[in-house]
């Protein structure tokens, strides 16, 4: 019996693939299918994935055509399959030409023509094809990563900038289109990325929900618990995606770990402690006041993340140590924020004009995750035990400092009408309650 295997993500199965599984399996007698997991398909770059993979599973083998079905999981597994399996035929699709010849030592390697004028990627773009603007601050350093990165996911039509005070005339040779105004960005925009000065954000993001435009906002979303619930309410009621633009949440790694520590492999959870922190050139100190991006505002929402995603947002009480740049302005170069819980405790450090060790860690009765600097960039993390045999490490690979994941959700969430499912809204409130507390000095402790 002749065996012949092959691979594919089949996302949105479709005519081509039909057909290029019909003509694999009449080179042999036995034909295996291997899917590819949602995890590796990130790893691989393939980020817009929209079928999960039980789905795309079944819609293979709805077809009648596969005799077996496996899972392709890892880097290097087609050589141990066609090994395991006892295979004598690996084949693909033609755009792959002479990439996997490597694999004619193990069998032969069959490159089949692909049905023209079809793919998955030209679906998906084709019916989650969405308009994004961007509006950024004067001296905004991450709208141009966002402009970047976008680039990188299909179903995204990029509109332009607007930019105050600041025009982004070209990245990475593209030529930018810069509006005069936002209001003339949102009129050609489906969506927004907003990332202004934080006290700008409420007014920025009601303006757009209002005009009926799905949003994506630097965190924090707001300054105001009460007006962050206003801007969840009028996307509600206008059936708009309003999403927390946190990178660190749309990772694979940060939500295997969130998966790995909430299924009580470390026990129960008795501390978390974040640090955030990245020194600035303060020589020019009231230039970089004016941009109000202090060190609440830039890194506390990273580093509470952890904390009320792992602990909830039911804290019986914290305590803000903070040092100020400019107490007038509440422009605060170093805080510290520990929080109480009824069975656990949990601290942050957030800093642009101080500096410590950017680590995460996260303490449990059985053992501890242990996420080293600079963490919110999460690809690689450890769960260690007293003995230390039963210690083990995870990488997963992270592209383009995870922004592209997260606009990948923002799209998929658009497409789907169902809101964010990587941060919950009551999270990103709490959040922007901690943070008015801090401006309204409640809890708060002057580091002199």
């Amino acid at each position: 019996m002749k065996k012949v295997i092959t691979y594919g993500t089949y996302d949105l199965l479709h005519f081509g693939h039909i057909r290029l599984l019909e003509r694999a399996k009449a080179l042999g007698d036995y034909l295996i299918v291997g899917v590819t997991s949602d995890g590796f398909d990130k790893v691989r770059g393939k980020i817009n994935v929209q079928q999960s993979l039980m789905e795309r599973i079944e819609a293979v083998k709805s077809t009648g055509i596969a005799d077996e079905i496996i899972v392709e999981e890892y880097e290097g597994q087609k050589i141990d399959d066609i090994r395991r399996l006892g295979i004598d035929i690996f084949t693909v699709g033609s755009d792959w030409v002479g990439y996997f010849d490597y694999l004619n030592e193990y069998c032969d390697v069959v490159y089949l023509d692909r049905t023209k004028g079809i793919s998955s990627s030209e679906i998906r773009e084709k019916e989650r094809s969405v308009r994004i603007g961007f509006i950024g601050s004067k001296n905004n350093k991450v709208l141009s990563k966002y402009y970047r990165e976008s680039h990188h996911v299909n179903g995204v039509e990029t509109v332009g900038i607007y930019c105050e005070g600041n025009k982004i005339k070209e990245l990475d040779g593209e030529e930018i289109k810069n509006f005069k105004t936002h209001e003339s960005l949102l009129e050609n925009s489906d969506a927004v990325y907003i990332a202004s000065d934080p006290a700008a954000h409420y007014e920025l993001v009601k303006e757009a929900l209002l005009k009926e435009k799905h949003v994506l906002c630097e965190a924090p979303m707001a300054l105001k618990k009460e007006e962050c619930n206003e801007l969840f309410e009028i996307a509600k009621e206008n059936n708009l995606i309003l999403m927390d633009a946190i990178k660190t949440a749309y990772s694979t790694a940060y939500n295997r770990l969130l998966v790995i520590v909430k299924s009580g492999r470390i026990g129960r959870v008795v501390s978390v402690d974040a640090t955030c922190t990245s020194l600035a050139d303060l020589s020019n100190k009231e230039e970089y006041i004016n941009n109000n991006w202090n060190s609440i505002c830039a890194w506390a929402p990273t580093a509470m993340l952890p904390i009320l995603q792992l602990l909830g947002s039911d804290f019986s009480s914290k305590r803000i140590s903070t040092m100020y740049l400019d107490e007038d302005k509440k422009f605060d170069s170093f805080t510290k924020i520990d929080f109480n819980y009824d069975n656990a405790v949990a601290s942050l450090k957030v800093g642009i004009g101080a500096k410590s060790e950017g680590e995460l860690v996260i303490t449990g009765t059985k053992g501890y995750v242990y996420v080293p600097a600079p963490w919110w960039k999460t690809d690689y993390f450890e769960i260690r035990h007293e003995n230390q045999e039963e210690n083990k490490r995870y990488f997963y690979q992270l592209n383009g400092e995870g922004i592209r994941y997260e606009i990948s959700a923002f799209v998929k969430a658009i497409a789907s009408a169902t809101q964010n499912r990587f941060i919950d809204d009551n999270v990103t409130a709490k959040i922007v309650d901690v943070i008015e507390s801090y401006y309204d000095n409640r809890d708060v402790m002057v580091i002199k």
